[in-house]
């Protein structure tokens, strides 16, 4: 009988990613209200090490699979481990992150296991025995309700949005066999090409300024990037932004972007597009600042600014600095 929490946790570099603290932490919460225990499943190379800290967190037992083959990262090769440890031990949850990685893995594993998939969740509760996931619908406009009638009962979890809270427990190291046929692996990779930039990756970051059209141009984003930095945070931005080639791509922040959840967002000269709301609406608290004191980012905004933003950035910057001075 399927019993249990499952996490399948997210290493880079040898390191955990924070996105899998939270996911042992929630599985914890979970695991308590029907008294059964918490196992994770962690893939790499030279990773054993991490269990430990995943024990940290709330883990009974980790299924550590560390093998040259699971380095890097390849979808056939992690969906095929996560599937055969996943059968051998029949949980009743699965978790996994709604990272880049981890929507990527998620669906494949939940196709192998022919089960349901609720993705992106901002909550998740257990009620009448069963998961129940919570998850925006229609750009954010509504929740919905989502009950799997398979099991396991996957979900993936909205990085930033659970707490990472400890709760130490066993963190038992059980090793799985990693090994893939080569065979079954049609995708190799053959270069990474890594940020060197050193700032916190958006979906990850507790503090976000963003800019938008109103930054008229590239040469308006390093007045937020002082900001970012004073508040120890990093800078992303509007779709129209990165299509008019101001920012990367990679610091776009929207429903055809990055999904971000901090506990503090500033948004420049972003007039509020429902696909930008839809991909940061979920922050804990949201600061606007637009010269137009109809755009719709005001309707979102725990405080708002209608003022003109290169006036009024460099004089929160200013106050920021004496601030924490």
């Amino acid at each position: 009988m399927a019993k249990g929490v499952m996490i399948v946790a997210e290493q880079r570099d040898g390191a955990l990613r924070k996105i899998s603290l939270e996911l042992a932490a929630t599985a914890r919460k979970l695991a308590d209200q029907s008294g059964s225990e918490v196992s994770a499943i962690l893939l790499g190379s030279g990773i054993e090490s991490l269990a430990a800290q995943l024990g940290k967190y709330g883990v009974d037992k980790v299924f550590v699979g560390d093998s040259p083959a699971m380095e890097p990262y390849i979808t056939e090769a992690h969906a095929a481990v996560v599937a055969k440890v996943v059968k051998e031990n029949d949980p009743a949850i699965l978790l996994l992150g709604a990272s880049v990685q981890g929507k990527d893995l998620a669906s494949r594993v939940a196709a192998k296991l022919a089960t349901g998939l609720a993705t992106d969740c901002t909550d998740v509760k257990i009620a009448d025995g069963k998961l129940l996931a919570v998850r925006p619908m229609y750009a954010g406009k509504c929740f919905g309700e989502i009950v799997t009638s398979s099991n396991p009962a996957m979900a993936t979890l909205r990085p930033n949005v659970f707490p990472a809270v400890e709760n130490a427990k066993a963190g038992t190291v059980v090793k799985v066999d990693a090994a893939v046929d080569a065979a079954s692996i049609k995708s190799k990779v053959l270069e990474v090409q890594k940020d060197t930039s050193g700032k916190v990756d958006l979906t990850e970051a507790n503090v976000i300024v963003s800019g938008g059209r109103g930054m008229k141009g590239p040469e308006g984003f390093p007045i937020l990037e002082e900001l970012a930095d004073v508040l120890k945070g990093t800078v992303g931005a509007s779709r129209a932004a990165v299509d008019a080639g101001w920012r990367q791509q990679k610091d776009q922040v929207g429903q055809t972007g990055k999904v971000v959840s901090p506990n503090l967002y500033i948004a420049c000269g972003i007039s509020g597009a429902i696909q930008h709301l839809a991909g940061m609406s979920s922050s804990k608290c949201i600061v606007a600042i637009n010269k137009d004191a109809e755009a719709p980012i005001f309707t979102k905004a725990d405080y708002g600014v209608v003022d003109d933003l290169f006036k009024v950035v460099p004089e929160l910057t200013a106050v920021c600095k004496k601030m924490m001075a």
